[in-house]
């Protein structure tokens, strides 16, 4: 290497900035895509971490109630028709059914376990909605970043070469910075990419386990209503 290929080398900003602003228009824009996907994919996972630590915590609170041995009418009156907790959402939902199966003469109406299992799993599904929402939008980010990161390099490589070629110039110095300017897109592809997959498995897992609890608790006061019913 010779030592003005040297000395042009030593002048090049290698920065990330200086990457970007060097960089074509099309493989900013990948770059700018990427990292809006990443931030906000940082922002769906930090809500899901609070949303299920505080669905946990429901959970736990509203189970040490139900088996506290308080009558189930007086617990669903404190809690009322319309709760904010989601297991008291479930609870709610089977109780009100279980009360709309009564005639004005405290006789059941035929079917009443069917319709108050039925409330309860759809009341169960939109939980499940909710815990699950922004997710998708994890798999996707997971899924493509690489590639449109990959994209953005082939553009920048492209565009480097076709510099090479109008400026018949093909020392290191001129090929480096449109090499590295391309490199960056798949290096900030894979920065939003690994979280998401990450996070995804993780979350997702956390939700199902979430919904099983759900699942159980509705059976076990299914059973108690059932026995009611038999009575």
């Amino acid at each position: 290497m010779d030592q003005q290929t040297l000395a042009m080398g030593q002048e090049i900003d290698f920065s990330l900035l200086a990457l970007f602003l060097r960089a074509s228009l099309t493989v900013k824009l990948v770059m700018l895509m990427l990292t809006m996907a990443s931030f906000w994919s940082w922002s769906i996972i930090i809500r899901k971490f609070i949303t299920f630590r505080a669905a946990r915590a429901e959970a736990d609170a509203f189970d040490r109630a139900f088996w506290s041995g308080e009558p189930l009418d007086e617990l669903f009156d404190q809690i009322g028709p319309s709760p904010e907790g989601a297991s008291q959402r479930i609870f709610a939902a089977g109780m009100l059914e279980w009360r709309r199966s009564h005639r004005h003469d405290g006789e059941l109406i035929a079917g009443a376990q069917a319709r108050i299992d039925r409330s309860m799993d759809v009341a169960i599904a939109k939980e499940a909605e909710n815990l699950n929402s922004g997710l998708s939008f994890l798999a996707t980010v997971g899924s493509t970043s690489p590639f449109i990161g990959l994209f953005g390099t082939v553009w920048g490589i492209k565009v480097a070469f076709e510099e090479i070629a109008i400026s018949q110039n093909t020392s290191l110095a001129v090929v480096a910075p449109g090499i590295s300017e391309a490199l960056v897109a798949t290096a900030i592809g894979l920065i939003a990419a690994i979280p998401a997959v990450i996070f995804y498995n993780k979350l997702s897992g956390d939700a199902d386990k979430i919904t099983s609890g759900y699942e159980a608790f509705a059976d076990e006061f299914a059973t108690i209503l059932s026995r009611q019913l038999d009575a």
